[in-house]
């Protein structure tokens, strides 16, 4: 079972071997009906997943904590729509349409923030599994169906549109194998239609982008830029993370993509027109899964925290880097040990106790700028609706 969260993240990014490939052809089976609530994960006004609790011990570099209480928008000018990344333990090459405690977790971890702002909406689908990838990654055949995958979060797409959108504007939101589902809805659906522009931005992370060398535009996106300031709407943000001590080595699939003058996009959350800067986290307090070393104490008197989620102002600096061919997201941590805090997060993904360098931080790709994230959503989406003369008095019904 320790394998299996490191193949959740080999779904974002790695082509499957061609003995697991035969039936990722055009999916005959019918998309499942999102006109019924038990097919969406989460559903805004609804205590489901997106509805967990979000307080976070707040620790600072004195060690003096406090808690940050957390409290979803009233009345949510705009929307968000999350996929979430491979987390499904079904035992078949696709996973059903019963949402598990690990989709569920998984959802409570990285989407369930954003309401903060927006109201979430989250689809279940029928994505490809760790189970079948970990019989791929042993040279076993499989009959894995992105197609499949995808064809289900197009329908959901679909769905909200024709049912909850009614004009309003939507941040797209996803992770790994989530990520690689929302790329493709923007390509054939998105990019160039009339529909782009009620897309707020695109949060895409954990995966690979590409933009020609020193553009913002071009690449898998004919007009859909990278976004350079919180202002800025109809536009891509998009990293995978990296230690700043440990850039990507040789081999890694993160960072890089194929075509000549062609790099990985990468933006900063914490400063999207460039430069290093301290990052707003929310780590996990206990750590950031199986795939991963447990958190340490994360003061000095080893005190335990009550909450779920941990913020460490300062503790963390993000900034895009070039290393060879490689584009990413260097993550700094400020040590300092005079200082009562912890100088340690975990977050590297770790098999049967070897860190796997080639990995970077996937684990942890949104904890690690997950307030700056959440901000991001909050000021586009404010000038979103600026720019359509969208009043906060425009929230419509949860359905």
């Amino acid at each position: 079972m320790r394998l299996l969260p490191l193949l959740a993240l080999m779904a974002g990014v790695l082509p499957l071997p061609a003995q697991a490939q035969t039936a990722d052809i055009a999916a005959v089976a019918a998309a499942p009906d999102y006109t019924q609530e038990a097919a969406w994960l989460c559903l805004p006004g609804r205590a489901d997943a997106c509805a967990a609790d979000q307080d976070a011990t707040v620790i600072t570099a004195q060690g003096t904590r406090s808690v940050e209480h957390f409290t979803p928008a009233a009345q949510p000018k705009f929307d968000c729509f999350y996929v979430y990344p491979t987390v499904s333990l079904d035992r078949t090459p696709n996973s059903d349409l019963v949402a598990g405690p690990e989709e569920k977790a998984v959802a409570a971890f990285q989407a369930a923030r954003f309401a903060k702002h927006c109201r979430v909406f989250a689809p279940v689908y029928r994505q490809v599994t760790l189970s079948a990838l970990q019989a791929a990654m042993a040279g076993k055949p499989v009959a894995v169906d992105r197609a499949l995958a995808y064809g289900d979060v197009k329908a959901a797409w679909e769905a909200y549109l024709a049912r909850s959108n009614k004009g309003r504007g939507v941040v797209l939101i996803g992770h790994s194998q989530g990520s690689g589902m929302l790329k493709q809805l923007i390509q054939q659906e998105i990019d160039g239609k009339p529909i782009a522009t009620r897309m707020i931005s695109a949060m895409l992370l954990g995966t690979n982008i590409a933009v020609p060398a020193g553009k913002d535009v071009g690449g898998d996106f004919r007009q859909v830029p990278l976004c350079r300031s919180a202002a800025q709407t109809g536009c891509v943000i998009t990293y995978v993370s990296f230690r700043n001590t440990a850039p990507p080595p040789e081999g890694s699939r993160f960072g890089i993509v194929p075509g000549d003058g062609m790099v990985a996009a990468c933006t900063n959350p914490a400063a999207l027109g460039g430069g290093k800067a301290l990052s707003d986290n929310y780590l996990g307090a206990r750590g950031a899964g199986l795939a991963s070393a447990v958190q340490g104490p994360w003061t000095a008197d080893g005190a335990p925290v009550p909450t779920a989620f941990v913020k460490a102002p300062g503790l963390l600096s993000t900034e895009c880097v070039a290393s060879g061919k490689f584009r990413y997201l260097a993550v700094t941590v400020n040590a300092d040990p005079a200082d009562p805090r912890t100088d340690t997060i975990v977050g590297d993904v770790s098999v049967l106790g070897k860190i796997l360098p080639d990995w970077g931080l996937h684990l942890i790709d949104m904890p690690v700028a997950m307030g700056d994230l959440v901000r991001l959503a909050g000021s586009q989406g404010n000038a979103w609706a600026a720019r359509h003369g969208v009043g906060a008095g425009s929230a419509r019904g949860r359905r």
